[in-house]
């Protein structure tokens, strides 16, 4: 497909040659995610000032049967900003932080804000925006919102979609649905916000949104717990789920390969515990009272776990410092992984009853598949998400590895199913788990999907290939890069 020099000039005239972008050296930063597994290719990329300038650039993209791809930060996981043909819509200069309102307990932002620039804005007026990622100095709002991204504060506050109140979107033809309402409860028809919430820019492209915020804690204690195996994990986080309740705001596990190479790769890591142990958590309590200091608390309840023998050793943060060290060891081991070699990522979720099983028998199938094979399971323990990831054997050529990734794909998605889980839980599906979405998905949810799609879509432009595409199939798989 190329582009109508029509329509690049009326897009020019109205955004400017400055945010028109054509040349090869300029439009190749948005051919591929922070991960660089695939690359994919645009006619040009548009940049938007603000939600009428993106609108006009989605009408005159219809008129011309211009497929259009958004983008925010591009930092995804699953190739969902990775456009196949057609205009990048690169939402960068939407970024206008439009109200925070304490009492109200709101914050309107434009897509392109980044997630720690509203962390920043909720803060300077005294409150919480409680969304946290290890991207989130680059990533921008509109893309945490359009994946329904996840984090490490769910347990508390829930995933994006739990923050959102109300969207404005542009629509496939070009049309500015405005939502933007502040409202807590709101039943005056269908709730159109969550049909955008998580749908990867298919069915509508975010370029505002009003989030809620939070009283902002008062203290925090951070703990790092050595912990027997998954099991004693999950029993422990019942017991501190149980004394906490909302103030367990984290609950990270961390395998000891996880912390073997977090300690290798990070310059100034030292180990937390003096011994090793089968498995390892990461957690954090969280206070809005004066009468009830975290760390008190969290140092209470985790004597109780010793006591009751469900922990082996642990330590805690005894200044945000040595709280904020303990989390870099959380925090770095996406990371870090690279420095391993080649890794196949699952972003997986299942019932947290199930949570050791799924690691015992994902673990042990996966090892049986291929000698020297190094698993990574870590992650959102405390809300059933694990980064089940699975590092090349030592010595193995990385792209012989990573051609394997379908192989291993249809290992742990298997058990996934079998338990009841997810085969996305945080990152989305975008065009790496298309084909597994049609694979483990009830015919008529994908049914329902496609309907949603070809309704609010109907020419199928908005990031096409991606999610759902109509029975039948649609475009093939990106080579990787």
């Amino acid at each position: 497909m190329s582009a109508s020099p029509d329509l690049l000039a009326a897009l020019t005239e109205r955004l400017g040659a400055a945010h028109v972008l054509t040349a090869p050296e300029d439009v190749a930063p948005y051919l591929v995610e922070t991960r660089g597994l695939h690359r994919g290719h645009a006619l040009a990329v548009a940049r938007p000032a603000d939600a009428a300038e993106a609108a006009f650039v989605v009408a005159r993209c219809a008129e011309a049967r211009v497929p259009v791809v958004a983008q925010g930060g591009n930092t995804g996981l699953v190739s969902g900003g990775v456009p196949q043909g057609g205009l990048v819509l690169s939402l960068a200069r939407l970024d206008r932080v439009r109200a925070v309102d304490p009492l109200d307990a709101t914050i309107t932002v434009e897509a392109g804000v980044t997630l720690a620039d509203v962390q920043a804005a909720a803060d300077r007026a005294g409150m919480l925006f409680p969304l946290s990622l290890a991207s989130e100095g680059s990533c921008r709002i509109g893309g945490n919102l359009a994946t329904n991204a996840g984090g490490t504060a769910v347990l508390a506050y829930g995933n994006a979609r739990d923050l959102v109140l109300g969207l404005e979107v542009v629509l496939a033809d070009g049309r500015v649905w405005n939502g933007l309402k502040a409202l807590r409860k709101d039943n005056a028809g269908y709730d159109l916000k969550h049909l955008f919430v998580g749908s990867e820019g298919t069915l509508g492209i975010i370029t505002a949104a009003v989030l809620k915020l939070f009283p902002k804690p008062l203290s925090r204690g951070v703990g790092f717990v050595g912990l027997a195996d998954p099991a004693a994990a999950l029993a422990l986080f019942a017991h501190l789920r149980d004394r906490a309740g909302h103030d367990l705001t984290a609950f990270e596990v961390i395998p000891p390969f996880g912390l073997e190479i977090v300690l290798r790769h990070t310059p100034g890591a030292t180990p937390p515990l003096a011994q090793a142990h089968g498995t390892y958590a990461l957690v954090e309590f969280s206070s809005t009272r004066t009468d009830a200091p975290a760390a008190a608390a969290l140092e209470a309840a985790l004597a109780g776990a010793i006591e009751a023998g469900l922990v082996e050793d642990a330590t805690l943060g005894a200044s945000e410092a040595q709280n904020q060290a303990l989390w870099a060891l959380r925090e770095n081991l996406s990371e870090v992984q690279r420095r391993e070699g080649g890794s196949i990522k699952h972003d997986v979720s299942v019932p947290l009853s199930r949570l050791p099983k799924f690691l015992a028998t994902a673990t042990q199938a996966c090892e049986a598949e291929m000698p020297g094979l190094r698993v990574c399971a870590f992650g959102h323990f405390g809300d059933g998400n694990i980064h089940f990831n699975l590092s090349q054997p030592v010595g193995m050529d990385r792209a012989a590895f990573l051609a394997q990734w379908s192989r291993f794909n249809r290992i742990v998605h298997d058990v996934v199913h079998a338990l009841g889980g997810s085969i996305a839980a945080e990152h989305g599906i975008g065009l790496i788990k298309r084909d597994e979405l049609t694979r483990y998905t009830d015919p008529v949810a994908l049914d329902l999907m496609r309907r949603l799609k070809a309704a609010l879509d109907p020419d199928g432009l908005l990031n096409p290939g991606k999610v759902v595409v109509p029975e039948g199939g649609g475009p093939p798989a990106l080579p990787s890069s």
